[in-house]
């Protein structure tokens, strides 16, 4: 996992030609003014999911995992917390392969992301977003799907 602010992207963006074209989207990109939706980057290997959301309380978010594609999370607005782990002895509770996605149970640690810091979660890390940090707010994030 990466937790870090976008003007620091550089030092990532080396680590795979993918994650360097995600990067350039968040960095290249209106993202105050684009609508929520999706948006191809490259094909099915790379594209990004634009989510404008309030934050939710914990009981109210779930754990997630992906195997398929590591995540770039990036806040255009806001401020949320979210939950982190690395995956190991944690409990499936449901799973959807085609869509790339595992729930899991299971405690984390939070960490405060707000406008423009982005996390990387690799298909190792474990993560619980949309959680609201004290009080629920609006947010408006970018998730960047690389493949593996």
């Amino acid at each position: 996992m990466v937790i870090d602010k976008i003007e620091n992207s550089n030092l990532y963006a080396n680590l795979t030609e993918r994650l360097a074209k995600g990067f350039e989207f968040i960095k290249n990109t209106d993202l105050v003014q684009i609508e929520s939706g999706t948006y191809e980057i490259d094909n099915k290997a790379i594209f990004a999911i634009v989510q404008d959301y309030d934050t939710k309380e914990i009981k109210d978010c779930v754990l997630e995992g992906h195997t398929k594609y590591i995540d770039i999370q990036y806040i255009i607005q806001g401020t949320e917390l979210m939950g982190v782990v690395t995956k190991n002895n944690q409990n499936a509770i449901s799973s959807d392969l085609d869509k790339d996605y595992t729930f899991y149970e299971g405690e984390t640690s939070f960490i405060r992301v707000e406008e423009g810091m982005f996390t990387v979660f690799f298909p190792d890390d474990l993560h619980m977003p949309c959680v609201q940090a004290g009080k629920s707010s609006r947010v408006k994030k970018v998730v960047v799907k690389v493949q593996v």
